[in-house]
């Protein structure tokens, strides 16, 4: 008997083999697995520091590095090291824990980026 609360739907066919279950496609032919396509921009990334929601705990915003979502995963990583801090990848906005505005600035510059201080 069959759980409601399971998809269910075809998983494997003797034609195509396994079977995506969420867009029902050919594991092969599956686009709905596959990363979206990085935000385009104007080439030019924005730094800037926010407390809004936050408590008044300010973090560093990083916005507009056309990189895809692993790339921005490393990117991230390294700015917390370099600035000795925690923080996180939201919707292809890096978010660096702390005021760390220069810190961010001078390292992503050394990596070649056209940076911009946004904000006051």
């Amino acid at each position: 008997m069959k759980n409601s609360r399971s998809p269910g739907g075809l998983v494997y066919s003797t034609d195509s083999g396994r079977m995506c279950p969420a867009c029902r496609q050919p594991v092969d032919a599956c686009v709905c697995g596959q990363p979206a396509s990085a935000p385009a921009g104007d080439g030019i990334v924005r730094v800037s520091r926010e407390t809004k929601g936050r408590a008044g705990k300010g973090v560093t915003l990083v916005k507009g590095l056309a990189l895809d979502a692993a790339a921005l995963a490393r990117t991230a990583k390294q700015l917390k090291a370099a600035c000795g801090s925690g923080g996180t990848v939201k919707d292809g906005v890096i978010e660096v824990q702390g005021e760390h505005c220069e810190r961010v600035i001078e390292h992503l510059t050394k990596q070649g980026w056209k940076v911009k201080r946004a904000g006051g």
